[in-house]
This record gives structure tokens, C-alpha cells and sequence, in this order.
């Protein structure tokens, strides 16, 4: 086991508490659009698949110590 793993899950909480707050969601709540789509949902879904990607890199090897 990665012995900075703990470390990089508190780290990653951190910063989807972060991505997600509404300070920063207010940013993208505007009529604005990409791709045809408003701002805001594309912002969301963004920031929830990076999220979702790290999560994936940090916890990668988690059963290989066994």
C-alpha cells in the first residue's frame, strides 16, 4: 500500500469540496453556453469526471499488496 495514499484521498475530498462550492459553481451559473449546452452543466460534469479520474489514479494498485 502507498503509504501517501490517505493523504491524496484527503487532498482529493478537499478539492472537489472545493470544485464544487458554491462560490465557485456561481461562476458558471450564468446564460452562457459551450457546445450548446449551459455553462453550468458542463462545468459539473467536468469537474465530477475529473473527480472521478483521480479517484481512479489514486486508488489504481489498492489490491496489488495483498
Amino acid at each position: 500500500m502507498d503509504p501517501r495514499r490517505p493523504e491524496r484521498l484527503v487532498a482529493l475530498f478537499l478539492l472537489g469540496a472545493l470544485l464544487f462550492s458554491p462560490a465557485l459553481l456561481a461562476v458558471f451559473a450564468r446564460p452562457a453556453t459551450l457546445f450548446g449546452l449551459p455553462a453550468l452543466f458542463v462545468y459539473v460534469f467536468a469537474a465530477w469526471a475529473a473527480v472521478i479520474g483521480l479517484l481512479a489514479l489514486i486508488s489504481r494498485g489498492a489490491g496489488r499488496g495483498r
